[in-house]
């Protein structure tokens, strides 16, 4: 799990790997704007305290793009998409299963650095990322508004809370960061594949000395496949 001190030593290395970079743009650079479309699979948890039994839940994730550079590795990128979170319960040996499904919309605004010869490239993006929870949909083989009268259900030392408790809120911020390649199939045409990571700061049930999860937060890696058009 990420802490505090931890979010806030990638936050500060940003300003110097932004100065690693030659700040000055070549002469026979000109600024552009791209825009595209990406889509593909999500692998989703909830960071937990105290710590619920987990196994990645499968979900997609779709949106689009618009990229401004103006220098010639450093430019600006933000999105706007639709992408599935939440949880998939772990248990074992036991023939139960249980997942909690949340849909969000989000905007990354993210520092988006690129190198590489002309049809070729690599690009790394990070930055602040808020969403809003949309929906949700939860999917069990038993019934989990009463798991105890559930025969043979594995009670001893498993918390059943989070399986009906209310999102405290929809809204939802964080950090994340991104490594992919690009390949400039024309001029202006590239298509683009990516993995990222997404770190949530803030919890979607309540976490205050009474309630029974200290934290609750969402962590997403996504899998990407777009396609940008630079207009100029």
């Amino acid at each position: 799990m990420f802490r505090p001190r931890t979010i806030r030593a990638i936050l500060l290395s940003v300003p110097l790997l932004l100065s690693s970079i030659p700040s000055r743009a070549d002469n026979h650079y000109r600024p552009h704007i791209s825009v595209g479309a990406h889509g593909g699979v999500t692998l989703s948890e909830v960071t937990f305290s105290p710590t619920v039994k987990q196994k990645f839940l499968q979900g997609s994730t779709m949106g689009a793009s618009f990229t401004y550079a103006e220098e010639r590795h450093v430019g600006l990128r933000g999105e706007i998409n639709l992408t599935q979170r939440g949880w998939s319960e772990d248990f074992e040996e036991h023939p139960f299963s249980f997942s909690r499904s949340l849909t969000y919309v989000e905007m990354p605004i993210m520092t988006h650095i690129f190198f590489g010869p002309r049809t070729f490239k690599f690009h790394f993006n990070l930055g602040p990322q808020i969403g809003y929870m949309l929906s949700e949909s939860t999917s069990a083989n038993f019934d989990y508004h009463d798991p105890g009268k559930v025969p043979g259900f594995p009670n001893i030392n498993r918390y059943t809370e989070q399986y009906t408790a209310p999102i405290h809120t929809r809204f939802d911020y964080g950090i994340t960061a991104g490594f992919g390649i690009s390949a400039i199939i024309r001029k202006r045409h590239a298509v683009n594949l990516e993995g990222r990571l997404y770190y949530g700061l803030g919890n979607i049930f309540p976490a205050t000395k009474r309630d029974t999860f200290g934290a609750s937060r969402n962590l997403t890696i996504a899998i990407t496949l777009g396609y940008t058009f630079r207009l100029h």
